[in-house]
């Protein structure tokens, strides 16, 4: 080991190892510190139910993993990960109609809104354009727009609650519905303002790319990131806890792919008080309860179209979706709430035995909620799927304090980075010019807590690092 590393990453998650590469592909000499011992964070994979059954323990559908304007940079499939499109994007079935389909073909999702067909058509087809571009512009922190025109197009509607746009936008029930779907994947009430952008970028994601999966579950995709990052000459250890600065080898610089509360705690005796203090009053948001499932053929959707898409939307209607997702900002647990399900294996049969399929949906909860949700979401995946439960062979659940066991950035199981409404969207986790920086320059924040926030895209760590590889070049002259 050098005397004294440029870098020093903590955590090894999308972020922190995006972080390493980006820093290493410019020179830097960069070590990795996991805590765990297996590298991934948000995107292990592990037998949680029976043997042979490969689950993902977190993250298991990337809507932006082949539209990441850094990760798409990187030769990942040389290092082993083998991106898996299904024929949609999502499924969202509703009690009588047919199933909605979030397809890349515009024309076949408008084609399938009824009423709605020319106005989803209207409202999608100018940002699809250019779409790259206009996802390139969100996934950052606050700046002069490269596209000012595109961003001023979308952001006229983003900003809106999702109940507004829906309601001014699309007539129908189904349109409503599948906007409602992809809205709520912003952990938010779908009345508060940007949950309409949400819904937008999801939409749109599907239409530039169907939402990928990984070959072999979602630890490809640091498995392919830390081999990468090895031919740079870049280093990981697992099983090395930082609780202190103590802890951390000599460095130029550090990063912090963790929450801001691990953040404060380690590094408080190097930032000023206040500071530290801010860090500590991030908001985190509601938790999510996960259940995985071990299951003895593909899940029995009412709809057969269902199977086309490895990510289901399972809550029905517009007002069904805002009244669940409104209940747990009030502290409650809905009895019909919405729940995202993937099935990997009806795409990748490595994920289970030979005719056997494993399954993993979440629902919203309050936040550090110990309530057990399996009923709640058995039930209301069975209501879509009659005769679900009958296919269980086995099932392994985890509520918000297991999740934070698990990872300690899913605080009070939070799996998003924190809240993402308009007071800490583009200050997050503390309102700076640099919001990667902190008052100490040789301390840096490159976890989900910063812009632009949770789901594997590695653009918190891009970003983080280009900031790190400013303060090293400065601290050379």
């Amino acid at each position: 080991m050098p005397s004294r590393l440029d870098a020093v990453v903590v955590g090894s998650g999308p972020n922190g190892l995006a972080a390493a590469v980006e820093l290493a592909r410019n020179g830097a000499e960069v070590l990795v510190l996991e805590a765990a011992e297996t590298i991934g964070g948000g995107t292990r994979t592990a037998e949680l139910t029976l043997p042979g059954y490969h689950h993902d323990v977190c993250s298991a559908a990337h809507p932006l993993g082949m539209l990441s304007p850094y990760l798409t940079t990187l030769p990942l499939e040389e290092h082993g990960l083998s991106w898996i499109q299904p024929p949609a994007s999502v499924a969202h079935p509703l009690d009588r109609d047919p199933a909605m389909m979030l397809r890349k073909s515009l024309d076949a999702t408008a084609d399938s809104l009824g009423p709605d067909a020319r106005a989803y058509r209207r409202g999608i087809s100018p940002l699809l354009d250019h779409g790259r571009d206009l996802v390139a512009e969100i996934l950052g922190p606050a700046h002069l727009p490269r596209h000012p025109l595109l961003l001023a197009r979308f952001g006229a509607r983003a900003l809106m609650p999702a109940t507004v746009l829906s309601r001014t936008w699309l007539r129908g029930e189904r349109a409503r519905a599948l906007l409602a779907g992809c809205a709520a994947h912003a952990i938010l009430p779908l009345s508060r303002p940007v949950t309409g952008g949400v819904g937008l970028l999801f939409l749109l994601t599907g239409h530039l790319e169907t939402w990928p999966i990984a070959r072999g579950g979602s630890a490809a995709i640091t498995d392919a990131l830390a081999s990468y990052l090895g031919s740079l000459g870049g280093r990981i250890e697992a099983g090395r806890p930082v609780r202190a600065l103590a802890d951390l080898p000599p460095s130029r610089i550090v990063l912090f792919d963790t929450s801001p509360n691990q953040v404060a705690a380690i590094a408080a005796p190097v930032l000023p008080a206040r500071y530290v203090r801010r860090l500590r009053s991030f908001r985190y948001g509601p938790g999510i309860f996960k259940i995985d499932w071990a299951l003895d053929g593909p899940i029995p959707w009412r709809d057969p179209a269902c199977l086309e898409s490895a990510t289901v939307h399972v809550g029905g209607t517009l007002d069904e979706i805002a009244s669940a997702e409104r209940a747990v900002w009030r502290g409650e647990h809905a009895e019909r709430p919405f729940i995202i399900v993937v099935q990997p294996s009806l795409f990748d049969p490595s994920r289970a035995p030979e005719g056997r399929h494993t399954g993993w949906a979440y629902c919203h909860v309050p936040g550090r909620s110990t309530l057990d949700r399996t009923e709640v979401i058995e039930r209301q995946v069975e209501r879509f799927a009659p005769g679900f439960r009958d296919r269980i062979l086995a099932r392994h659940v985890m509520n918000t304090a297991d999740l934070e066991e698990y990872d300690a950035n899913y605080v009070g199981g939070a799996i998003t980075g924190g809240v993402t409404d308009l007071g800490q969207l583009f200050t997050r986790p503390v309102a700076r010019v640099d919001p990667y920086s902190t008052p100490n320059p040789d301390v840096f924040i490159c976890s989900a807590s910063t812009p632009p926030g949770g789901g594997v895209h590695g653009m918190c760590g891009y970003h983080a690092a280009r900031s790190a590889l400013r303060r090293l070049a400065a601290a050379a002259v």
